[in-house]
């Protein structure tokens, strides 16, 4: 899976097509009831919080996707900055079809927008120093594809996009198999068999694995987890660059930055996804009808 526009195509029919049976269901009455089906209307999309939009794509998909004929015509591009009364979009659309599209319109893209800007606080937080802010799979279920799309326009790395695309070796592996060094064999060996080279991230608890882990290699990088700062500072010292490093668990937007001058590689925040809040936005019809 990719965060890219145009690899999204396959994700982006199902999403729209099951999110609109999910509001619409069997018709939007209202709309059916007061609004004539041949009737245009024109559209804007007003910001309401300062952030970072995210989500103008997926709106224009969204509006072709209800009215081919649509017509949207964008005024900031994604990972733009806003401010309070910015305009984001007009859009002139079928009337009815517009009123179906606008909560999923407002909703994803209120959503994408709140982590944009939750990402780029982290990113600039750290934007002088030699490290890489990842988000992880703490995700929403079936809107991973966008929410991993919002983190990069907000100036953050995506992780592993899944349990596919990267191995991670976490401590109910390593308990579940018995040992660190056990894990990373049979790791190794399974790659070995299957014949593929995904990246390998280990995670270890303390000085004393990361020690094991040093002495059986055979992994791309080494998760810290929960290490307090100057004990972090030390493994950092003690990997030496052999291996990638990454920072995870209890990181936030104060010490982020703290973390980061350890000089890991890598800080995993899954506070970019499931911490963000949802940035206020607010779709208005422009009261004359198009004939």
């Amino acid at each position: 899976m990719s965060t890219n526009m145009a690899e999204l195509q396959d994700y982006l029919d199902f999403f729209v097509t099951q999110a609109l049976k999910e509001d619409v269901g069997d018709g939007d009455h209202t709309s059916l009831a007061c609004i004539p089906s041949d009737a245009r209307s024109k559209a804007r999309l007003y910001v309401k919080d300062p952030g970072v939009i995210a989500g103008m794509d997926v709106a224009a998909y969204i509006f072709r996707h209800v009215d081919p004929s649509s017509t949207f015509t964008p005024k900031v591009k994604d990972g733009q900055p806003v401010s309070y009364g910015d305009v984001a979009f007009e859009v002139e659309c079928n009337a009815q079809a517009l009123l179906r599209a606008e909560r999923l319109v407002l909703n994803t893209m209120q959503r994408m927008t709140g982590i944009a800007t939750l990402s780029n606080r982290f990113k600039f937080e750290v934007e002088d120093l030699n490290v890489t802010i990842l988000d992880t799979r703490k995700t929403t279920p079936l809107i991973r594809p966008l929410e991993k799309l919002a983190v990069k326009l907000g100036g953050c790395d995506n992780y592993r996009f899944g349990l596919f695309d990267w191995i991670m070796i976490k401590d109910n592996h390593i308990d579940a198999c018995g040992s660190i060094t056990a894990a990373i064999e049979r790791v190794a060996a399974y790659q070995k068999e299957k014949g593929t080279d995904l990246g390998v991230t280990v995670e270890v608890r303390n000085l004393v694995e990361l020690h094991e882990v040093l002495q059986v290699g055979q992994v791309t990088r080494i998760l810290l987890d929960n290490f307090e700062l100057p004990l972090m500072e030390e493994a950092v010292h003690t990997v030496n660059k052999r291996f990638e490093t990454e920072a995870s668990g209890g990181v936030n937007i104060h010490n982020v930055r703290e973390v980061a001058l350890t000089g890991v590689d890598y800080v995993s925040v899954g506070a970019l996804t499931h911490s963000a809040q949802s940035l206020d936005l607010s779709l208005k019809v422009i009261k004359e009808v198009v004939a």
